[in-house]
């Protein structure tokens, strides 16, 4: 497959590997990462997020895991050819397995998020299968230090029984950015931001497209950093 070039990275993909899609990109524009300086990302893929909150913050040091064998190794190999190389780490590792004597500032992950069914397509990172929420949830709970943040991007009709979760984990909502794809449509991800501190949760709205194959001034602004757009003549 293509690499997927940045303006300061470029992400080899493979076909056995889920693709840079538009949630990385979103996810690791937008996390809170400003602050953090150990981040671990949980299910890298191709390392794209930690790519992105590397060059955001280069006083981080990032660790990413991934369950999937040839996740893990193209998100290592993504990682020693950036320029954010010598902070970044990247192990083969199951989340529910994962142990660490460190707490970390920022937990980041665009977790699986279809049930489990029969297609065998995108299997581990794409459905609930080997991590399902309450998993990710309570042993980011464990993992997160005491001011850190726990952020992620799921589908909005997942989004009230996440906040639940969270909250039976002593996780609190602090951030939640309702993602449209397209102006004037219905809301269809959340950027989602917990902490171990209850206080008033911020609101807000983004929009990917202003109208078909048009990003939006947000959109544009937002990845500024990141994206090659080509012009349009």
């Amino acid at each position: 497959m293509k690499p997927f070039t940045f303006k300061q990275f470029e992400i080899q993909q493979s076909k056995n590997v889920f693709r840079v899609g538009t949630d990385g990109v979103l996810l690791g524009s937008m996390a809170t990462v400003n602050n953090a300086l150990n981040v671990l990302e949980i299910g890298t893929g191709t390392g794209l997020i930690s790519l992105m909150l590397a060059q955001r913050n280069s006083n981080a040091q990032f660790l990413g895991i991934d369950i999937n064998e040839k996740a893990a190794d193209l998100t290592t190999f993504n990682f020693e050819n950036s320029p954010f190389r010598p902070r970044l780490k990247n192990i083969h590792c199951d989340f529910k397995n994962f142990d660490m004597d460190k707490n970390f500032d920022l937990i980041v992950s665009n977790p699986p998020y279809f049930e489990a069914s029969e297609s065998e397509k995108d299997k581990i990172a794409r459905q609930t299968v080997e991590l399902n929420f309450k998993q990710l949830i309570s042993k980011s709970s464990e993992l997160l230090s005491e001011n850190g943040i726990f952020s992620v991007i799921i589908p909005v009709e997942a989004g009230n029984d996440f906040i639940e979760i969270a909250k039976e984990n002593q996780l609190f909502l602090i951030k939640k950015i309702n993602i449209k794809g397209i102006e004037n449509s219905k809301t269809k991800r959340l950027i989602l931001e917990f902490s171990l501190t209850e206080k008033a949760p911020k609101e807000s709205e983004f929009i990917i497209e202003k109208s078909p194959r048009q990003y939006s001034d947000q959109y544009l602004e937002l990845t500024k950093e990141f994206h090659i757009f080509k012009s349009r003549n």
